[in-house]
């Protein structure tokens, strides 16, 4: 599937920018974005739902662009899964091959196989809500699937099961993709959804695809400051740096040694960014520097402590292991390794990867 120049305004306003996009038959495709990014827009414009403003889309090299979505084969799981509470399990999945006028055997035959790959063979007789919150979920996947579908969208469909569930089914996904050989496109707000789920991501920002290829590629080389915001649970922190002959000069003039990574940066102005678990309480490496910052609050998870703390009016948060009590609003010196430093340009182009990326992404 192929999307070319494509654009959405809704009367004055722009919901996507031009895009251009194509996604090969047999891949798992991840649109990665915060809310109102744009990523359900961009797959209603890919079922056929909402026609764009602007451009084409081409199934196979064919034109569907004003083709209606019923005469498409695509298949959509929505964050709300809808199943039919008065039919049982083996008729809601059964549902869209009788609109399809299959034969008995024929849907017979295709809803325990697709039940299988789901694990619902032995649900089938039962309603919907007699089942888990993971195994309504998955009767609505397997409703989808049934059809043999060359496209199937998948918008958030994890939000509203809690954590366990989430999980379950996240492994589960990408098997099932295996196995049917269809384009998925599954949209998500959070970057380790997106790692889990692997394949490609298009990281999206209000309206505009910013980069998109192998998710672990673009999460170890983000090739701008907005993808990397994307790409980062909690997001990355950013603070301004000069390169001036072997020194880095950050903060109200502190400066430190620039590392082998950042020495050979030509001397200017950039724009620093780090993930928030590479900022910690303690010199973990010789190349750590020391940074004194304010922290507002510490929050608790239970395996981990987040760090709220500014540092020269930048506001940013550090992610740490274990349980720490820290006085609040209280002045303390925390330690970030420089080889963990991602360099942008001013406008926010990537001009150096982080060196812990380049030793990730090699193992990976």
């Amino acid at each position: 599937m192929e999307l070319k120049n494509i654009s959405m305004q809704v009367n004055t306003q722009t919901h996507i920018y031009e895009t251009n996009l194509t996604l090969e038959n047999g891949t798992m495709n991840v649109l990665l974005g915060r809310t109102l990014s744009g990523k359900t827009t961009l797959m209603r414009i890919m079922a056929g739902l909402d026609i764009p403003t602007t451009g084409q889309i081409l199934w196979n090299g064919k034109d569907v662009t004003g083709v209606k979505v019923q005469k498409r084969k695509i298949a959509m799981v929505y964050q709300q899964f809808i199943n039919y509470p008065a039919m049982s399990v083996y008729d809601n999945i059964a549902s869209p091959l009788r609109l399809m006028k299959k034969s008995k055997d024929e849907i017979d035959f295709a809803v325990r196989k697709t039940a299988t790959m789901l694990h619902l063979e032995s649900e089938l007789n039962k309603k919907p809500l007699e089942l888990s919150g993971g195994q309504q979920q998955r009767c609505a996947l397997a409703r989808a699937l049934v059809k043999g579908s060359g496209l199937v969208l998948l918008d958030e469909p994890l939000a509203n099961l809690d954590y366990k569930l989430r999980e379950e089914l996240r492994e589960e996904i990408p098997k099932i993709f295996e196995e049917s050989g269809a384009i998925f496109v599954y949209a998500t707000t959070e970057p380790e959804e997106a790692l889990l789920l692997g394949g490609n991501v298009a990281t999206l920002w209000e309206g505009r695809i910013t980069q998109f290829g192998k998710s672990p590629f673009v999460y170890h080389f983000p090739n701008s400051a907005t993808t990397a915001r994307v790409f980062s649970n909690p997001s990355m922190n950013f603070f301004n740096i000069k390169k001036e002959g072997k020194y880095i000069y950050f903060g109200d003039d502190e400066k430190e040694v620039a590392s082998s990574s950042l020495l050979k940066l030509p001397d200017g102005e950039y724009l620093a960014g780090f993930r928030p678990n590479y900022l910690k309480i303690e010199k973990y490496t010789p190349q750590a520097i020391k940074i004194p910052v304010h922290l507002n609050v510490t929050e608790i998870t239970g395996s981990e402590t987040y760090l709220h703390i500014t540092h020269d009016g930048n506001y940013w948060i550090g992610l740490i292991n274990g349980v720490h009590k820290i006085d609040f609003n209280s002045d303390i010196d925390v330690y970030l390794d420089t080889r963990y430093i991602f360099v942008f340009s001013k406008d926010g182009v990537l001009v150096e990867p982080a060196f812990s990326s380049t030793d990730n992404y090699k193992e990976s």
